[in-house]
């Protein structure tokens, strides 16, 4: 999805590092468990976390990530799988959550339909990092003022929203980057729609727990 250099920047503003322990949640064809995994090494841990609201699409997102676990040298991943308000149950304290385009989904009919919201995963991910660990999340940008309401029909949210949300669970904004940002992308194309697909304007917010 990225090239080499954008992977580089947003591992370093993930602040993954060597032995850290790692929870990526959603972790989609698991591209991510695997940088994470070799960047980790040995002393380190990966959690593939598979929400359970997601674990029923066709592509069997828990058997992916089961047999990635099982590739040579990735003895430090652990897939793992519950619902997005029990992920503390399912892993361990970690350094860093990491979360990939899956923010906006906390407010789409296939997370609230199973009573999970917002407010309390974010709740969860402040219980399960360690003091001064880091909540990372990369999101499609919706336009100024749309805060979560395109978060079903474009797969957008806006950065503000996230920002205002994250913080009322506890969480201090560390850092945010533009690496990602793409000014000609007009906000109001669904994300996977051809014309803009792999190519939309994207935030990037680094939250520390103090």
């Amino acid at each position: 999805m990225y090239d080499q250099s954008k992977l580089s920047a947003l591992i370093r503003f993930a602040r993954v590092d060597a032995e850290s322990t790692v929870i990526d949640v959603y972790p989609g064809d698991g591209a991510w468990t695997r940088l994470f995994s070799d960047i980790v090494g040995a002393e380190g841990r990966v959690f593939s976390f598979v929400p359970t609201e997601v674990a029923h699409f066709k592509n069997d997102p828990v058997g992916r990530m089961r047999t990635l676990a099982m590739e040579p040298g990735r003895e430090n991943v652990e897939a793992v799988s519950a619902d997005l308000v029990a992920m503390p149950e399912v892993t361990q304290q970690a350094d860093v959550l990491w979360l990939h385009l899956f923010y906006h989904d906390l407010h789409t009919a296939l997370v609230e339909t199973r009573g999970a919201t917002a407010a309390q995963f974010n709740r969860a991910v402040y219980a399960q990092l360690k003091p001064g660990g880091y909540y990372v999340i990369v999101d499609h940008a919706a336009a100024v003022g749309l805060g979560t309401s395109v978060a079903q029909s474009l797969h957008r949210i806006e950065p503000a929203s996230v920002r205002e949300e994250v913080e009322a669970a506890g969480f201090v904004l560390d850092a945010e980057s533009t690496l990602l940002a793409k000014s000609d992308d007009q906000h109001s194309i669904e994300v996977f729609d051809p014309s803009i697909k792999g190519e939309t304007d994207r935030f990037a917010y680094r939250f520390v727990k103090r």
